[in-house]
């Protein structure tokens, strides 16, 4: 069996959630959070191994709530995500900064303990396990390495949009052949009166979204260090809010067809803690799910 990795981004502040440490938050009948769901249904796809990424503050928390668990059933590293972690010229420049720098960086700092083919997940959100098969189906093909081949598990909108406020999409074009042409990453889309709105204007509800659920190789951490640092050079030192995110990173990789990206659609309703209000519906639908025999009562 080939390995392939599940990495599992956790280093986020979570400021929308009003306090607490959103990933953790207990949304399963015995106490069981998001993650635990996700890692479930990673390991029945065939995953072997979970690296999560996490501020270095979090180790303890983490590894006490999940981590000491879900060693017992497949090999845990942890990768650490930090403000601080930047090329040593630019330390002094960006000594304000307080907020890590993005999904990309969170990527890169998983360099020294990935070196298979690895799929990248939020935390704080649920995939379904359809997800998972069809990802894990693509890692563990071989494919040609140039340009670099990267997949993403593509959901429909509807099924991606909260009921208490705006979320961020990653709204991708697809051609015929299940590729992606290109991906725009559309903030604050709310539901209103059963259409998908931004800012006055409205998006096909059954549109293609990332969710950031990418499949990678790891030759990618190259191209993810040497852009990081390009990223740092382009910024002035009064701008600490700019992050380098993953779908940016991507598209311009697919823009210089430096990659190709197939996209593997799923049918699953995707859902996550983005605002605290949320929570209660996730309870509601990981509770459905159990009653519909999806998930044992306890995992």
């Amino acid at each position: 069996m080939k390995d392939i990795t599940l990495v599992v981004m956790a280093a986020g502040i979570g400021s929308r959630f009003g306090g607490g440490i959103k990933q953790l938050e207990p949304v399963g009948p015995h106490g069981e959070i998001i993650m635990d769901y996700s890692i479930y249904d990673a390991i029945k796809a065939g995953f072997n191994k979970v690296v999560f990424v996490i501020r270095k503050d979090l180790e303890e928390d983490f590894d006490k709530i999940i981590g000491q668990r879900i060693k017992k059933k497949v090999k845990v590293e942890y990768a650490f995500q930090e403000v601080s972690d930047i090329p040593k010229q630019y330390k002094d420049k960006f000594q304000e900064r307080k907020k890590p720098w993005g999904t990309g960086q969170a990527i890169l700092a998983c360099k020294n303990v990935v070196h298979e083919p690895f799929l990248v997940i939020n935390a704080d959100d649920y995939y379904g396990k359809e997800a998972y098969q069809t990802a894990y189906n693509y890692l563990s093909d071989t494919h040609p390495m140039q340009p670099l081949p990267i997949c993403m598990i593509g959901f429909v909108l509807k099924n991606t949009l909260s009921d208490n406020g705006g979320v961020t999409r990653g709204v991708c074009q697809v051609n015929k052949e299940n590729q992606l042409i290109d991906i725009v990453e559309t903030h604050h889309i709310e539901k209103i009166d059963g259409k998908a709105m931004t800012q006055g204007k409205e998006i096909d509800l059954n549109a293609v979204v990332s969710m950031n659920m990418w499949g990678l190789q790891p030759e990618i951490f190259q191209t993810l260090e040497k852009g990081f640092e390009d990223f740092l050079n382009t910024l002035e030192a009064v701008d600490i809010k700019s992050e380098y995110l993953l779908p940016t990173i991507i598209g311009d990789l697919l823009h210089s067809q430096q990659a190709t990206v197939a996209v593997l659609k799923s049918h699953d309703e995707w859902f996550g803690v983005t605002y605290k209000e949320d929570k209660d519906f996730v309870k509601e639908s990981i509770q459905k799910l159990v009653e519909n025999g999806m998930y044992p009562k306890q995992l």
